[in-house]
């Protein structure tokens, strides 16, 4: 079988959403490309090399790759939609964060064995004390006190590996109860909802604009067995105020939260925690200042990479 490797060229910041919106398109797998991962590897002495070349290091441009393979048949009807939606992700982004180029190249491949390659690169990530996220073809055996998360093998919108999903999932771990309900604004593949019941959450509700991210939501809902104690919702936000947790997760983008301020608390609990990822340090300040006006106290933050996250206790 033949693929079309489809490669948009971006920046460190970038590069997620740049694969979120390929993952639409896709089971055939996305990679991404970035020489300040290696660099990490290494200086966080993850990873070690006996041999590494220094042109590869020296290559700091910040230009970042990320590549989809997109089946031959389909791709002159996908790609002008990754397109689309890659231009309507920069209009929207208005700025917040260098996106690079976003130069698109394609060319033609064999890819029978891609997946296969593929998959090799996906291994179970523990994430705090008690989650492991574990990709569905992987074996693995639980320990007593593990709790798994299985993500389908389209890992589409937040499989852990990420700083601002995992930040999400550890502070979680620190707030969460047995009789909290949590919301998920911006689901994704559901792994914080999912998450949230599987260490004993009440209940949970998520939420997504983005309908393949709704159905992705749902199938990994099924996946898990937690289906009877979750609804996910295709909409922008809760629109019935009546449904309020006493735990609400919202990782997005930093404009997007902010824009978000105003309507967020109308579905948390009072002495609830709201828990905000996906910020860049240079909208930071805006980030706790729009929410520091909305009846909301700082009870932590947290920094992973570039990122950030916060967590805020109502008052």
């Amino acid at each position: 079988m033949k693929f079309i490797e489809l490669t948009v060229h971006t920046s460190t910041e970038g590069s997620e959403l740049i694969a979120d919106i390929m993952w639409r398109y896709t089971n055939y797998g996305v990679a991404i490309s970035d020489v300040k991962d290696v660099i990490a590897l290494q200086e966080n002495k993850v990873m070690y090399w006996d041999y590494m070349d220094d042109e590869l290091t020296a290559d700091l441009s910040g230009d970042v790759m990320v590549k989809a393979f997109v089946a031959t048949d389909i791709a002159d009807e996908t790609i002008p939609k990754i397109r689309q939606d890659i231009e309507e992700m920069q209009a929207n982004c208005g700025g917040c964060m260098p996106l690079g180029s976003l130069e698109m190249t394609k060319r033609e491949i064999e890819g029978d064995d891609w997946i296969e390659i593929w998959k090799k690169h996906f291994r179970p990530l523990h994430i705090g004390s008690k989650i492991v996220v574990v990709p569905e073809w992987i074996a693995y055996e639980k320990q007593d006190f593990e709790e798994i998360v299985k993500l389908d093998s389209n890992m589409a919108f937040g499989t852990g590996e990420h700083e601002t999903t995992s930040m999400c999932l550890e502070l979680l771990q620190e707030y969460l109860t047995d009789k909290s309900v949590c919301i998920d604004v911006g689901c994704g593949s559901g792994i914080l909802g999912i998450s949230a019941v599987k260490l004993g959450a009440k209940y949970a509700y998520l939420t997504d604009i983005d309908y393949v991210a709704v159905e992705s939501a749902k199938h990994n809902c099924d996946l898990n067995g937690v289906a009877q104690k979750v609804t996910v919702a295709h909409s922008n936000l809760l629109d019935n105020s009546e449904v309020c947790g006493d735990i609400m997760l919202a990782n997005i983008t930093a404009d997007i939260l902010q824009m978000l301020a105003p309507s967020i608390p109308k579905n948390l609990k009072k002495g609830g925690t709201l828990i905000l990822s996906g910020i860049i340090e240079s909208k930071l300040d805006l980030v706790l200042k729009a929410y520091g006006e909305q009846d909301l106290t700082l009870d932590k933050q947290v920094k992973k990479g570039e990122w950030y996250a916060l967590a805020f206790k109502s008052l």
